[in-house]
Formats: structure tokens, sequence, C-alpha cells
């Protein structure tokens, strides 16, 4: 018999409280691993959630505590990964290594429970699902591989993290409000039976009705699922032309800047990383078009999460530009304005990790 409603655990309270909410208002319960103060006020109060709607003045607020499913958190000593159904990964990269979480991570990859990762860095384990790449040569694009050299590449999947949300600087932590409501675009799992459980939380979170002010409401940011493992990597120009490109050598620029500051620029590194992501085994029509992209960017008035982390001194960030640069060469690719971004970040990191030893 299908199940009605499933136990999803998902590592990471910011972004993750977004699928979170959208997972909860469709029923099913979700637990999200976070840090203390997080856990205190999303137990007290619950996720809330803030979303611009077509055709409305105004944001819609989900409360999480109103929806038919559950939302708790806790702190990542007091999981057990086997009570869970699916674990989805929302934590930045570098993340993944720190004392608790690594742990945590460790045991769920024992656990052998489906994972789903919203990460913009793919995890290594599902990069392992494409055929020709030399994955061993992809390490040292992360903060901590090891992390996941005790996961099955056919427990693992990838979903493209294409809405757009903060956690608005003078609001609570448990406050999270999406700037661009695009869809989560999921790649199908190995397994059949671990597919159907995505495919269920896809028709569950489409038939939603949001009750706003007496009206019922369809709501963006739907899951959407996919055949094709290539999918999720429509982001990846996105990342290359618009996001890392907020890195420059006097500081951070918007994403809006970043691409339209020389709209051509930003054109041929967006299309020469969707020509990559065809080489991998992406079909042209799973990618979103560059001028798609670039209306949808003209929104997106403040730097990428990438810069304002770098530039506020962080030593590690996700190295999606390293990842690219570095799958690109296998398959006898190059880009100078690609090898200028990767450049700039690394010279940052440097600076933040001399500053910070």
């Amino acid at each position: 018999m299908k199940k009605t409603s499933y136990n999803i655990l998902i590592l990471g309270a910011s972004y993750g409280s977004l699928l979170g909410a959208k997972l909860v208002l469709a029923g099913h319960n979700v637990k999200l691993v976070c840090l203390p103060a997080e856990v205190e006020l999303i137990n007290k109060e619950g996720a809330r959630v803030r979303m611009p709607i077509k055709g409305r003045e105004g944001l819609v607020e989900i409360d999480t505590r109103k929806a038919p499913g559950k939302m708790s958190a806790d702190g990542p000593g007091a999981i057990k990964p086997a009570d869970y159904d699916l674990v989805g990964l929302a934590m930045q990269e570098p993340q993944y290594r720190s004392s608790g979480v690594r742990e945590l991570l460790d045991a769920v990859a024992k656990a052998k429970v489906p994972c789903m990762s919203i990460m913009n860095m793919p995890p290594l384990t599902y990069l392992k699902r494409i055929t020709g790449l030399d994955t061993n040569a992809l390490r040292g694009c992360y903060t901590d591989p090891s992390v996941w050299d005790n996961f099955d590449p056919k427990l693992m999947t990838l979903c493209s993290p294409d809405p757009q949300a903060f956690r608005p600087p003078e609001e609570k932590v448990n406050v999270l409000q999406v700037r661009l409501p695009t869809n989560f675009k999921a790649a199908r799992f190995d397994s059949d039976a671990h597919t159907a459980i995505l495919s269920q939380l896809e028709s569950d979170i489409e038939a939603i009705r949001f009750d706003a002010d007496g009206a019922k409401i369809e709501l963006p940011v739907k899951l959407k699922v996919h055949d094709s493992i290539f999918v999720p990597l429509a982001k990846w120009p996105m990342l290359i032309a618009g996001n890392y490109r907020c890195v420059t050598k006097d500081g951070p620029r918007s994403i809006k800047d970043a691409v339209h500051t020389d709209i051509e620029a930003s054109r041929s590194v967006y299309n020469w990383t969707v020509k990559l992501c065809v080489s991998l085994g992406a079909a042209e029509k799973d990618l979103v078009p560059f001028d798609k992209y670039a209306a949808a960017a003209q929104s997106l008035g403040s730097p990428s999460s990438a810069a304002r982390a770098l530039f506020a001194g962080a030593p590690n960030i996700e190295r999606v530009d390293r990842l690219v640069k570095t799958i690109a060469a296998q398959k006898g690719m190059q880009l100078n304005v690609v090898d200028e971004t990767v450049a700039l970040v690394d010279a940052r990191l440097e600076a933040n990790r001399k500053a910070a030893a």
C-alpha cells in the first residue's frame, strides 16, 4: 500500500525550510537539522516562508504550524537516520565537515536512506552517476571530499536549487523570503521504489491549495521529477554566468550587474557552460535558454550568497566555479572568463584564510 505521509529529514534550516514548508503543506512530516537558536525558534514559532504570487500584491506567508504535516527541528546529535524515508541535503557544502554534522552525514550513508541534495555544489557521490567522469580528479574542488566516501551513488539524487531565497537580516532566523519562486527540478533515483517517493511528493505539492485571505490559491515553487540525471545541472550555467561573477577585485556586485554589465560576455559564459552540460549527456531542451535567465536576473538586485560569504571573510565556500572548470578540462574545454573567475575566488579565499590564521 502507498504510504500517505513520509518522514523527511532535511539538513539545513535556511534554504531547507523552503522545501520543508512545501512538504508539510502537502501533509508530510519534516525534521530540520540546524543550530540551537534555530531549533528553539522553529519548535516554538514554526518556520515562516514568504513568497511572491503572480497577480497578488505583497508576499504570502506560510506559517508551518498551521500546515497539515508537522515540522520540527533538532541538533545533529539527536537524529536517528533510520527513522526517515528520505533525507534532504540543504546545507552549503563546506558545512558538512563540521563537528556533529559530519557524524550525522556518515550515519545517513550507513543507514542507506535515499538522499536528495538541494545544494548548489552537487555531492561528489552524485557525480559518480555520470558516465565517463573521473570523479577522483574532482576531489580538490570540495572542502572535504571524504564526507561523501561512504555514500552509494544509487541512493543519491540531485535537485536543482533554482528558487532564490534569503533570510531578511532584520527578521528572526526562522523567516525565509523567496525572491525568485521557480521550481526544484529533481533527477530520478536509480531505483523505481525511491523515485516513487519523489513522484508522490511531486503530486502532493502540486495539489496544495493555500488559504490566503479566504481564497484558495496555488503556490509557486513546486517539485518536478525528471528521468534525466542531467536536468539538475541546469543551475550550472546560471551559477557560472551570474553568481560567481558577482565576485570582483573591488568587492561584490549584484547578480543583475554580473549578468547585465556586459551581456555578451555573460551570454558566452552561459552558453559555454550549457555546451559543457550537453557534452556530459544533458539535452539542450532540459537547460534554460540564456535570454530567459537574463530576464530573471533583472530581479536579482543583491550579490550571490557565495560573493557575500567571500567578502564577509569566509575561509571556505561552495566551489561550483572550480568544479565546472575542472570537469571542462576533462572534456578538453576552457574559457578565459571562467579561469579569471576561479582565480578571483581563489585569491579572496587565500586572503580570508590568512586573515583568520
